[in-house]
């Protein structure tokens, strides 16, 4: 049995969570079968059971686009591409970026069609202020795959009755397999090249943020919550990639009041290399996590697996990894009714967030309690062979 996966992230282009499980689960995946990845870029790589290739934007079709339209067709265009051939027995799309491909190879090769969601494009508004009139396309493409797939892979039971509350589809087509994390690569770390290149004083506790600047993970709300954080811990904010021009500038705004008032935040631009951000997390003294929408949050199972202790909202498939008042506290969230999935009180959230992280930071002993039972956890519920071996199992149910 061969498998071929649609993907817009894969190594070394990944910005996000779907990236990272795409990148794994082949990993494992081809110590089943076969495997092809088909992606976003120009990679190139030819292993005993792994093929991957990479597929290029049409030339000039974002030329002159209407804002947001470009990436859009860009996306289309690579889809038609990854379609127009296929030797494999399934086809497994990851985002909306790619399940259009997967749509047109069940229909020109009748072959089932596997989509694994990420997130729901209705549960991401805020899409609409990057994207334009293209988030109603990108919505479009989303609700035409989960329609058409044999099998749904949701990452979360929460996801899965996202699904059920935006889509008329059948639960019994929707399958809920956790992502998961790489045991041996996220421990924690003894090294200390990292703190002393960024400027984190290895004396002092510090919270970690690690995210992209978008309204997804919720970084603005920790920046507000940022004045009410123990004065003597440093904040450190590895934030990168701006959704927008806007949030980006709110987040500039954001940091320049609090250096006002505060000389620790210490605010990374970018995505650091794996070895760093494992390192950064096994040293943390909290975690926090402060997304307003998170249909798994494998950034927290890294964090725990790394024996940080984790603070996060209460929201989406966090509340099936992180097990509060064991592995981290999970701060309660209240969303507007206007469907934004912003927080109703604002200034509430930002406080509570805080008072959550000084508990943790001021309790040394709550520290280590946390710290032992997340990697515990992460060794028990989160393997990416695990992951792989439902997946395989699911593929399997659906050729024959």
């Amino acid at each position: 049995m061969k498998v071929v996966l649609y993907t817009n992230e894969y190594p070394p282009n990944i910005y996000g969570g779907a990236g990272v499980a795409v990148e794994y689960l082949t990993r494992e995946l081809s110590l089943l079968m076969d495997v092809e990845v088909r992606c976003f870029g120009d990679q190139k790589v030819k292993l005993p059971h792994l093929q991957v290739s990479g597929y290029q934007p049409w030339a000039g079709l974002a030329q002159d686009a209407d804002k947001g339209f470009g990436k859009a067709l860009e996306a289309v265009s690579v889809n038609l591409q990854f379609c127009k051939n296929n030797t494999a027995d399934i086809v497994h799309c990851h985002t909306w970026y790619a399940n259009l491909g997967g749509f047109f190879a069940k229909l020109l090769y009748k072959v089932p069609f596997v989509m694994t969601t990420h997130s729901l494009e209705p549960h991401r508004p805020w899409k609409r202020e990057q994207l334009g009139g293209a988030y109603d396309l990108s919505s479009w493409i989303e609700e035409n795959a989960v329609k058409a797939a044999d099998a749904v892979i949701a990452v979360s039971h929460g996801m899965k009755e996202d699904i059920l509350s935006c889509y008329d589809v059948p639960a019994s087509k929707i399958h809920v397999i956790h992502n998961g994390i790489d045991l041996a690569e996220y421990s924690r770390s003894p090294a200390t090249a990292a703190r002393r290149k960024w400027g984190i004083n290895p004396a002092k506790p510090y919270v970690l943020f690690v995210g992209r600047i978008t309204r997804q993970k919720g970084i603005i709300h920790l920046v507000n919550a940022i004045p009410h954080i123990d004065p003597e811990a440093q904040v450190v904010l590895c934030a990168g990639a701006p959704d927008t021009k806007e949030i980006a500038a709110e987040m500039e705004a954001g940091v320049a009041r609090l250096r006002k008032i505060r000389k620790n935040v210490l605010w990374i631009r970018g995505m650091l290399p794996k070895k760093e951000v494992i390192e950064l997390y096994s040293h943390a003294a909290v975690f926090c996590c402060p997304s307003i929408y998170e249909p798994f949050g494998i950034i927290n199972v890294e964090a725990m697996a790394c024996g940080a202790p984790v603070v996060a909202s209460a929201v989406g498939g966090i509340l099936e990894v992180v097990a509060p008042g064991k592995t981290g506290l999970l701060v309660p969230f209240q969303p507007r009714k206007d469907g934004t999935y912003e927080p109703r009180d604002p200034a509430k959230f930002a406080r509570d967030l805080a008072a959550a992280v000084n508990k943790v930071l001021r309790n040394p002993s709550l520290r280590q309690k946390f710290a032992a039972a997340g990697r515990r956890r992460a060794e028990t519920q989160f393997s990416w062979a695990g992951v792989a071996k439902k997946t395989y199992d699911l593929y399997r149910s659906l050729v024959r």
